[in-house]
């Protein structure tokens, strides 16, 4: 039994989505759409219930969870709040056994008493330090570093990475105010990871200028002493500029002028060729 955002509109309003479904029965799942306004009503969670096979007896104490969980979820700004399992006890009692929460980082803010509870032991603490730096990094399997503006522009590049044969190492988003510190702190997090075996800079320079970030990745390269192989592949503003700077560090950056060429570079450095 959950709850999650659901996007799209209807009279220009957003809609939560509440669900629920049988034990062992997946494709029986049922669905309500619950205006933000209104929230959930009482009888829309005892049509859920009676839905999943709460019997009439029942229907109070299935009510008060169903209301409970998107109560919970509304107020806490989660974007996924989930009973699981949900069960009917033989005297008609209907308790929650478990449930797992997931909540919108960019209103946290608001809920100090939830960061309380963040328990930094049990994060990757490569993501623990590039939060520090407001860096969107996940530590992937492979052996190709990427650091890239934009988290479409960061999911196309992998996905072209292993078109050419390769496996990205990360991901990583260093965002549209990219600064030559948060430029090294993103090398330094990458090359924590020993498999590591070529970097690809990736760019597009719309409200991030690429000489900022041409600067960024020379500063990078000489803070950590960089010994891999690093492919540079920069489009937009200030992109002649970015690329002269790169020519002129006496840095051997391998410069690429298209997603396709940045890939096929990358994965060539990456097997040493």
């Amino acid at each position: 039994m959950s709850a999650d955002h659901q996007d799209g509109a209807h009279d220009a309003q957003e809609f939560g989505q509440l669900s629920l479904s049988v034990a062992g029965s997946p494709l029986k799942i049922h669905k309500v759409f619950c205006d933000v306004q209104a929230g959930l009503t009482a009888a829309e969670a005892d049509d859920l219930a009676t839905k999943i096979g709460i019997p009439a007896a029942s229907l109070p104490k299935a009510r008060e969870a169903l209301l409970g969980l998107y109560k919970a979820f509304f107020e806490t700004d989660a974007s996924l709040a989930e009973i699981n399992p949900l069960i009917l006890t033989g005297s008609g009692d209907v308790i929650a056994l478990d449930a797992k929460f997931n909540f919108d980082s960019n209103a946290l803010f608001r809920h100090p008493d939830i960061v309380e509870m963040r328990d930094l032991d049990e994060e990757d603490p490569s993501e623990v330090e590039a939060s520090k730096f407001d860096l969107a990094y996940i530590q992937l399997d492979g052996n190709i570093g990427c650091l890239v503006n934009g988290a479409g522009l960061a999911m196309a590049t992998m996905d072209t990475i292993k078109l050419f044969g390769g496996e990205p190492a990360n991901f990583l988003d260093v965002g549209g105010g990219a600064t030559a510190e948060k430029v090294t702190e993103a090398f330094k997090l990458m090359l924590k990871n020993k498999g590591v075996k070529a970097i690809l800079v990736n760019i597009f320079g719309g409200i991030m200028r690429c000489d900022t970030i041409a600067a960024g990745v020379i500063a990078a390269s000489k803070a950590v002493n960089l010994g891999v192989p690093l492919v540079v592949r920069m489009k937009g503003t200030n992109e002649e500029l970015g690329k002269q700077m790169l020519a002129e560090s006496g840095l051997p950056i391998i410069s690429a002028d298209t997603m396709a060429d940045a890939a096929r570079k990358v994965v060539d450095a990456a097997a040493g060729k």
